[in-house]
């Protein structure tokens, strides 16, 4: 079965998580949880802005930074990404938790990293991203 919601994730992330694809599959209340911010980021400028940093941190899959995903676990409306990646020579693993809702977008998007030096540097570079916006 084809699941829509997670086609147009994966292309958006393969052209680099350019705001304005973004904008399109992302719900107008969707919510952003960082492993980094304590707050979740509300409705979807913020989280267009969070994902598309995110897409120049980690770069595109098979990029310079090896961002992969490594795994994928689908449940209706809700998929778990397993993704692996290298950055500044530090290796970080992380978990994708992604809601759409009825139309397919994006709703909820949950992020968790480990190990404690991988949440360290995803902070710094997603720091210097942000404050780019």
């Amino acid at each position: 079965m084809r699941h829509e919601g997670l086609a147009a994730w994966h292309r958006v992330m393969a052209e680099g998580n350019p705001p304005e694809e973004l904008a399109k599959i992302l719900a107008e209340d969707a919510v952003f949880h960082s492993p980094v911010v304590h707050t979740p980021q509300v409705g979807r400028d913020k989280v267009c802005a969070y994902l598309s940093a995110a897409g120049q941190v980690f770069g595109a899959p098979g990029g310079a930074n090896k961002f992969t995903y490594v795994r994928e676990l689908v449940d209706g409306h809700e998929v778990c990404l397993e993704f692996t990646a290298e950055i500044d020579g530090v290796r970080v693993n992380g978990v994708d938790l992604i809601a759409f809702d009825l139309d397919w977008k994006i709703r909820d998007f949950k992020v968790m990293v480990r190990p404690l030096k991988a949440i360290n540097k995803v902070w710094e570079l997603m720091a210097a991203e942000l404050e780019k916006t």
